[in-house]
């Protein structure tokens, strides 16, 4: 019964980390709630605005679900005693891809015009999220309820369900913030204090290598 109980808070504390992890990438202006509002605000209309969500939506699903995916497949597939391993790779992984970020993130910027179309737009939000390694983060949720026994359906279903539940909470989380910067408070937040989301960004993904390595 103990065991039970164990199992099933790790498999709701996996759940809420899926949550917690779209509120964090929805904020991050990289993620796209920035461009939504600049191309809502150059062409004067909420509707462009409203209009860039689904294709930056798709694209961040897009990447997301290719990690989660990788990954969940490779982790059933191993033997649970080279498992550890998988943890410990991931987690120098997130560490490394950190480190690289810090070194080198801020020389190759992704640049898309404000005429890119639907696949232009879910093409260059599938590539900054490749770039800033979010499907990476999900990797400590992921893993222990792929093989927690208690996953309906097989990793595949669970990385699927992973993607769907963090791109809706991230997608809620974006359109509310361009729709509030939009409306009331304007791009000029970013002059007057907003925070450095890339070291932020980059603390999340050595705090996220950490607990993966931890938890090998």
């Amino acid at each position: 019964m103990e065991n039970l109980a164990g199992s099933l808070n790790a498999h709701w504390a996996a759940w809420s980390a899926v949550v917690a992890s779209g509120v964090f990438h929805g904020v991050n202006p990289a993620m796209g709630w920035l461009f939504a509002t600049a191309l809502g605000l150059q062409r004067g209309s909420r509707s462009a605005l409203l209009l860039a969500l689904p294709p930056i939506a798709l694209g961040h699903a897009a990447s997301v679900l290719l990690f989660t995916s990788s990954i969940a497949v490779l982790g059933a597939w191993m033997p649970p005693l080279a498992q550890s391993g998988l943890h410990w790779l991931l987690g120098a992984l997130l560490i490394g891809w950190a480190a690289w970020q810090h070194a080198y993130g801020h020389k190759h910027r992704v640049r898309v015009g404000m005429t890119a179309g639907f696949l232009g737009l879910a093409a260059w939000s599938a590539l900054m999220a490749t770039l800033h390694g979010a499907g990476l983060m999900l990797m400590p949720a992921l893993l222990p309820v792929c093989g927690s026994g208690m996953s309906a359906g097989g990793p595949l279903a669970v990385s699927a369900a992973f993607t769907v539940l963090h791109t809706a909470v991230t997608l809620a989380t974006t359109a509310a913030i361009a729709l509030l910067a939009y409306e009331y408070l304007g791009l000029g937040i970013l002059r007057r204090g907003w925070i450095n989301f890339e070291w932020l960004w980059q603390g999340a993904l050595v705090a996220t290598g950490a607990i993966m390595i931890a938890a090998g």
